[in-house]
């Protein structure tokens, strides 16, 4: 199983997402196991093969903390063929590069997440037409006021890509509301490296933002390209790959760490 998601030995990548892109990369093998299971093991699950726990490439066992996620994972392992083929696995695949590159740095972890409240999507504004004003106010200043009246967190907004150096205070606002457990810090960090922002993953973490309305803030300017001039078959394809993940980083947050009660 290792030689499926092998990756650097000794200092493991802190960018969860690359992880788990750099698994995908691998080989097809062919399957070499008939029953998936899961066991119950101190800490959580593991998923076991022919009854042999699944394990990292420096041998450490996967233990998921939560049996939903558990039996997701366990359903992708039961689902391949006659070849395994990473790219069908994001949950396996974060589940690896969770324990295999996280655990152990979740600090070095949430600093380089908390990076992207420097440059968050969400600050950068188009300046016209109007009709690309109006839907990225709708769609990301819910988010900042939220940011500014919940979490003390006040931005500092710019039209153009020119950057704008935010408050000392507005950003470690927003970083005391990172969780600190390995694998939500891991799902956000995969959501904000998709969607280029960080207040946009908080949101989704503390239920007033839903996955879907995540995705459609992070596409703004695109989807408005899109309605503009038309679809691009090539950039769709990439979104669908994309969106995968998103989706398994969301399932992850949802399983360890369901967010609280939906906020206005």
């Amino acid at each position: 199983m290792r030689e499926l998601f092998e990756e650097a030995a000794g200092q493991p990548p802190p960018d969860p997402r690359e992880s788990a892109r750099a698994s995908a990369r691998t080989p097809r093998r062919k399957r070499f196991y008939k029953d998936v299971g899961i066991a119950e093991v101190e800490g959580g699950f593991a998923i076991t093969l022919d009854g042999k726990p699944i394990r990292t490439p420096s041998a450490r066992q996967v233990v998921i903390p939560a049996r939903g996620l558990a039996d997701a994972v366990a359903a992708e392992w039961a689902a391949q063929g006659e070849a395994i083929d990473p790219v069908t696995m994001p949950l396996t695949r974060i589940a690896n590069s969770v324990v295999e590159g996280v655990v152990d740095r979740v600090e070095l972890v949430i600093d380089d997440l908390a990076k992207y409240f420097e440059t968050d999507l969400l600050f950068y504004r188009a300046g016209h037409p109007e009709g690309l004003v109006a839907r990225e106010a709708a769609h990301w200043d819910p988010v900042l006021f939220w940011a500014a009246e919940a979490l003390g967190a006040h931005f500092i907004l710019s039209e153009g890509i020119v950057h704008v150096r935010q408050p000392d205070e507005a950003l470690r606002a927003a970083r005391a509301a990172l969780p600190g457990d390995a694998w939500s810090v891991a799902a956000l960090h995969i959501v904000t490296t998709l969607t280029g922002s960080a207040l946009l993953a908080l949101a989704l973490a503390h239920g007033v933002r839903d996955a879907g309305q995540v995705w459609a803030a992070a596409h703004v300017d695109e989807d408005w390209n899109t309605d503009q001039w038309g679809a691009d078959e090539e950039a769709a394809a990439r979104r669908a790959t994309r969106l995968r993940d998103f989706n398994a980083a969301v399932a992850v947050l949802a399983a360890v760490n369901p967010p609280a009660a939906k906020g206005p």
